[in-house]
């Protein structure tokens, strides 16, 4: 149990130190129906539109929704846009993937990535490596949905699941057997999955502060985690859930489009300062990664998708720990199972490319809850406008020929509702804030 508190200690106190200068760091959906397949063939560049450079180092993590960035290399995206030299590089963890961007490509590091979408606002923050600002952009959002909360095998009696008095009962059951340390494992502090994980416990009673213990861990080492009873449950994306299920270690307790429909996930995200040098490479990265979304989401692509990202060189799993659940098939692993699943994995649908400032926002606030970042929603809307990169995207997605139905013509999505009842309106982020009941800020 140290190595994971020392852990927690060092992510979380580093994250929060940096917070304090916060903010002193300073908008009709559908698929594309006729996506590539195979390789494309290299597009004519006109010589003023011509990328400036043509290399570009892009970082991922072995989960399902970097398959935008891998399809785009394997299938030719990026040559065909003019991007001949481009690496996407496997990432050991987020805190590893941030401190390669800082570091940048004229380092040995690299200049954006497949990433959590909290995240480039932290490092344009200066919660960094080196607690200095790297300021940073979001070109696209990578996915809806697709992530789930896991937990073990232990708590299936106790029948677990979204919601209902099972999580707090189990919890009060546990600790009153003397068992002082309940490890609820995340990927990164203030992350999409620590967020998912925090709201879900809150939204059952469970005050992630103070009844149990909410960690960092890699995404690789989750189920091995669980496997020797070293943590109850985790929340991350495949293929790991799916993993634990067919090792019969746990099960899911829910998928995260049941905690929010269509809710924001990953971001492709670059350092602004490459983005600014190199405009027209950045417009050639973001119309290659547009296009293989497009691409991912035709159903007639996900078992060769899965298969490609499944491969030794990129995620070296089993295909069939990822392929049910790309395609709508959820096995929670205690006998429910649904087909058709409305709420999978989405990379062009309905928006889910669109990098909405709404969203951001509700990111924010929920870190200003849990007192990674101070409170101050005038500053935070400042950066918004910074870091979000709606613009660059609709000048890919014009570029690309997208319908205009499918670009939003709004920086927000809306009121959000969660599984609770609760309501995000993102023009009343403070109103949001003041009227949650279980929060640190």
């Amino acid at each position: 149990m140290g190595q994971f508190s020392r852990r927690k200690f060092i992510l979380t106190t580093g994250a929060a130190a940096a917070g304090s200068v916060l903010l002193n760091a300073c908008g009709k959906s559908g698929t594309n129906d006729t996506p590539t397949t195979g390789a494309s063939p290299a597009v004519s560049v006109a010589t003023g539109d011509a990328p400036e450079v043509t290399k570009a180092k892009l970082g991922y993590i072995a989960l399902t929704d970097a398959a935008p960035l891998i399809i785009a290399k394997e299938k030719g995206l990026f040559a065909k846009y003019g991007m001949t030299d481009v690496e996407v590089l496997k990432q050991a963890s987020w805190p590893v993937t941030r401190d390669n961007i800082e570091t940048g490509s004229a380092g040995g590091g690299i200049d954006g990535a497949h990433i959590l979408s909290p995240i480039p606002y932290f490092m344009t923050m200066g919660m960094t490596k080196t607690k200095q600002p790297v300021p940073m952009y979001i070109l696209a959002r990578l996915n809806l949905n697709g992530q789930a909360i896991s937990i073990a095998n232990t708590y299936k009696d106790a029948k677990v699941g979204l919601k209902g008095d099972g999580l707090k009962t189990a919890i009060a059951k546990v600790k009153s057997s003397g068992k002082k340390d309940m490890i609820m494992a995340i990927t990164y502090p203030g992350g999409t999955h620590d967020l998912w994980m925090r709201y879900w416990l809150a939204g059952n009673g469970v005050d992630p502060n103070k009844d149990v213990s909410v960690v960092p861990i890699p995404p690789p080492q989750m189920v091995a985690n669980m496997k020797t009873g070293s943590m109850e449950a985790f929340c991350v994306g495949e293929p790991w859930n799916q993993r634990l299920i067919n090792q019969k270690i746990g099960y899911s307790a829910l998928v995260t489009g049941e905690l929010w429909k269509d809710h924001p996930e990953k971001a492709f995200a670059m350092r602004s300062d490459w983005v600014d040098k190199n405009p027209k490479a950045a417009k050639a990265l973001l119309m290659a990664v547009l296009e293989a979304q497009q691409w991912c989401d035709n159903p007639a692509n996900q078992q060769e998708m899965c298969t490609i990202i499944a491969a030794p060189k990129w995620f070296d799993v089993k295909v069939e720990d990822i392929l049910p659940r790309t395609q709508g098939t959820i096995d929670y692993g205690d006998g429910r199972k649904v087909d058709k699943f409305p709420q999978a994995m989405k990379f062009w649908a309905d928006n889910a490319s669109y990098p909405y400032q709404s969203h951001d926002m509700w990111f924010l606030a929920e870190n200003m809850r849990w007192g990674y970042i101070p409170t101050d929603f005038v500053k935070a809307k400042e950066m918004i406008k910074k870091v979000n990169r709606e613009d660059l995207w609709k000048a890919a997605a014009t570029a690309l020929k997208v319908d205009a139905a499918q670009i939003p013509t709004s920086t927000s999505r809306g009121v959000e509702t969660f599984f609770d009842g609760v309501k995000f309106d993102p023009a009343k982020p403070e109103e949001y804030l003041k009227s949650l009941k279980i929060k640190k800020a």
